[in-house]
């Protein structure tokens, strides 16, 4: 009995799933396969908290595969030896899959599944799923492409999967495959349900004040489409959420909510941005592992495990730094600005290495996203060599975000007692005042790690002696002509060409979302 088997990845869910469509449409009994990777779980970027999204958004799969007459078989292994069993209980005929863009790890493994499948006869079709292009030549017209794709109708999931009778391995649990205990008490829960739910409140309610509200994590826990982590597992697809969010944008335009209408503006931006870097990682893979631009290589040291630990873990010294860190060990997420501060706190203030960091910081965040993840922490990092570097202050950044201290207040209450005035200076509070809120600096509460200003004005120099010099240049162009959003088109999301060019609105169409 020869059998189709769809090999789910990152890509979580029954509807527009082009390769479980097309498998469904040989005829042929399909098997639904999903693989826990010990080697994947061993990487450093991966941890507990993430394992338990992942498990849910995988018994979300399996039930919608039942209501449609399958099931989703776990197996545990490397996904070649994995294959090669389930050839030799059944035949396989093809293998369906989409593609990934995920860290050096996944990559190797997808070229040793399609390096198996053709010593075996057997065909392995891979079909994107981002926009994101695999083998580009150039940037030139991504942007157009990638509307084209995002505007192509949706794949609608199969009303009925021919059953495969073969059963499961037990699912291991965290510790099994080696991984620490890792409370994450508010992390949002995983599967399509839980996505759909997401979505469709903020594109119906909390999403009116996105455009003013993302930038400050008093706000943006809130205000955010919290969205990230099921893309990053492809329980709901970017196309979906970007057709979604396109509807809602003309009914709330339709309806005079103007400001509304532009909040989803906006959030389809950010759509655009999340396949633009990961379309710069696909392009780039050593990003993952090396400094983009060659002259930053060797100039950051590796950080020393105590400075990691005090800066991953909220112990700088700097209030509204450790409250964005513990409020994302807390939860799980934090918001795009607030990544970039610490990201850049690491690498400017600490000045240490950001591979380190950026693995550290990788754990936390249950919505990791290698394509974005290692793009991104380069660029706040400022080893691009293109852009200009961000040397976010950490305490304008609480005085702009928190005026009043609310989140300090709520993640930092060993400073809950502080007035507003110093919350973000703990350090130029009186002593008396400090007395009186029961702060000890370097006792209740850690002293800074370095002072901020002076270490501003370090690397900033060294950053700008390194950027001197036609070499510097020439390199940063190759960047650019390569990577740059310039070339990409982007600019031009959201324009009233593209808006002109979505799709109609269907009113019945705009908050029903299939499960």
């Amino acid at each position: 009995m020869a059998v189709e088997l769809v090999w789910f990845k990152r890509d979580l869910r029954v509807h527009d799933h082009g390769p479980l469509a097309r498998a469904c449409q040989s005829g042929r009994p399909v098997l639904c396969l999903y693989v826990i990777e010990p080697g994947l779980w061993s990487l450093p970027e991966y941890s507990a908290r993430q394992y338990a999204f992942l498990i849910e958004t995988l018994q979300d799969l399996d039930r919608a595969l039942r209501q449609r007459g399958a099931h989703l078989t776990v197996r545990v292994g490397e996904v070649p030896d994995v294959l090669t069993q389930l050839n030799a209980e059944m035949g396989l005929s093809a293998i369906h899959a989409h593609e990934e863009t995920g860290l050096t790890w996944t990559w190797q493994r997808d070229r040793a599944v399609a390096a198996w499948a053709k010593a075996q006869g057997i065909g392995f079709h891979e079909t994107p799923q981002h926009g994101v292009i695999r083998g580009l030549a150039s940037r030139y017209g991504w942007a157009k492409r990638w509307d084209q794709f995002m505007s192509l109708p949706t794949v609608p999931a199969p009303d009925v999967i021919a059953r495969v009778e073969v059963g499961s391995e037990p699912i291991p649990s965290a510790a099994a495959l080696g991984l620490v205990t890792d409370p994450c008490p508010q992390r949002q829960p995983g599967g399509r349900r839980a996505a759909i739910a997401d979505l469709k409140s903020f594109l119906d309610d909390l999403g009116a004040d996105y455009r003013r509200a993302m930038s400050s994590p008093v706000t943006a826990f809130d205000a955010c489409s919290r969205l990230s982590a099921h893309l990053a597992l492809g329980s709901v697809s970017i196309r979906e959420a970007y057709q979604a969010a396109e509807r809602a944008r003309l009914v709330k335009r339709k309806a005079g909510q103007g400001g509304f209408a532009r909040s989803i503006e906006s959030f389809i931006s950010r759509l655009h941005w999340h396949c633009h870097f990961m379309q710069k990682f696909e392009d780039e893979t050593q990003m993952e592992h090396h400094d983009l631009h060659p002259a930053y290589r060797g100039v950051r040291p590796e950080p020393d495990k105590d400075t990691l630990a005090r800066w991953i873990d909220g112990q700088t010294g700097f209030p509204f730094v450790d409250a964005c860190m513990r409020a994302l060990d807390a939860t799980g997420w934090l918001n795009f600005r607030m990544r970039a501060m610490v990201a850049a706190f690491a690498s400017y203030h600490l000045w240490v290495h950001w591979k380190a960091p950026a693995e550290a910081l990788a754990r936390r965040f249950v919505d990791f996203e290698p394509g974005i993840h290692y793009p991104q922490f380069q660029m706040q990092s400022g080893t691009t060599g293109v852009n200009t570097p961000r040397i976010y202050n950490p305490v304008k950044q609480g005085l702009d975000q928190d005026p009043e201290g609310v989140f300090v207040r709520r993640w930092v209450p060993e400073l809950s007692a502080l007035p507003a005035s110093f919350i973000h200076e703990p350090w130029k509070t009186p002593a008396d005042m400090l007395a009186k809120a029961g702060v000890v600096l370097g006792e209740t509460y850690p002293d800074r790690m370095v002072d901020h200003e002076q270490a501003a004005r370090e690397a900033r120099a060294r950053i700008g002696a390194l950027r001197k010099g036609q070499d510097h240049r020439d390199a940063a162009r190759a960047i650019q002509a390569k990577h740059g959003s310039r070339k990409s088109g982007i600019k031009q999301t959201g324009s009233a060409a593209n808006r002109r060019k979505a799709r109609p609105v269907e009113d019945d169409r705009q908050t029903r979302f299939e499960f």
